[in-house]
């Protein structure tokens, strides 16, 4: 599969206008976001519709900002050496250390990932995965059965292993994500985590103590009331995906409609992960 780059230039070039047009270019599939100086790059498959995609989006904001494109196409072959040109190692609350498997290894670490993302979502680096690896690093994970959606390069999941979790199930409807959740568990020596490729209809009929969700909204408010379900009485639920304005409250409003109480959340550039209980 081919990916294309975009790179996108805003009039202005103003942060929160920026935000706005990623959480846009997510909800229509782009799964990758690279910060430059003057904009972003954003990586999508490529398949046809695109390009008309983003015309409505510049329309919808056109009395906001208006911002322009170029395109580059990178074969999927080549992915591997575009990331590796671009990825740093990542420290995150200096318990966490992610890397590759050409950076040193750095065992005084608590927590030590090994990713290798194949074009996945979910490096640590974007504010997202971040701050669901925050939360995360907050909750005794010791003998809990997990259950992380839209587990991108695994590394939510691989993170809830090293921190105790009994079982992990990782899903991803995207079949790169699939292999890529697989490849890094077997990097990390982690052999606790079923991974599915599917959506909601993929969750098994079981209990999970904690749910690790960093989607993105519009998908969240649709897979509420399955993630509910599964929850276990007074279990633990991440979102992430979204942002605080306004789509924090959207997020609250769905959740106790579907018995999951609100209790926390973090921010960092706009993008927002809460914590949530089932009041089970």
């Amino acid at each position: 599969m081919n990916y294309i780059e975009y790179t996108f230039i805003l009039s202005g070039n103003e942060y929160f206008h920026q935000d706005l047009l990623i959480n846009s270019l997510a909800e229509i599939g782009f799964d990758t976001f690279e910060d430059m100086k003057s904009g972003f790059k954003a990586y999508i498959s490529d398949r046809e519709g695109i390009t008309e995609l983003i015309d409505q989006i510049g329309k919808e904001y056109s009395n906001m900002f208006t911002f322009t494109f170029e395109t580059k196409s990178i074969p999927h072959q080549n992915w591997n050496e575009v990331w590796e040109s671009n990825f740093e190692p990542l420290r995150i609350n200096d318990r966490c250390y992610i890397r590759a498997t050409f950076h040193q290894p750095h065992p005084e670490f608590e927590f030590e990932i090994i990713v290798d993302p194949k074009m996945a979502f979910g490096t640590g680096h974007h504010q997202t995965t971040a701050l669901m690896m925050e939360l995360m690093m907050e909750t005794d994970f010791t003998d809990k059965e997990v259950l992380d959606m839209g587990c991108g390069t695994g590394i939510l999941a691989i993170l809830a292993s090293k921190m105790g979790a009994s079982q992990i199930v990782a899903i991803d409807c995207d079949h790169i994500c699939f292999e890529s959740t697989i490849e890094n568990s077997l990097l990390n020596n982690v052999a606790n985590i079923k991974t599915l490729c599917g959506s909601k209809e993929a969750i098994p009929e079981q209990k999970f103590d904690i749910i690790l969700a960093n989607i993105n909204r519009n998908i969240l408010l649709d897979q509420i009331d399955r993630y509910a379900e599964v929850l276990q009485p007074g279990g633990l639920i991440f979102f992430s995906g979204f942002y605080e304005e306004p789509d924090l409250q959207l997020i609250k409003e769905k959740s106790n409609v579907h018995g999951l109480s609100y209790i926390s959340h973090k921010v960092n550039a706009q993008w927002v992960a809460a914590q949530f209980q089932s009041k089970g």
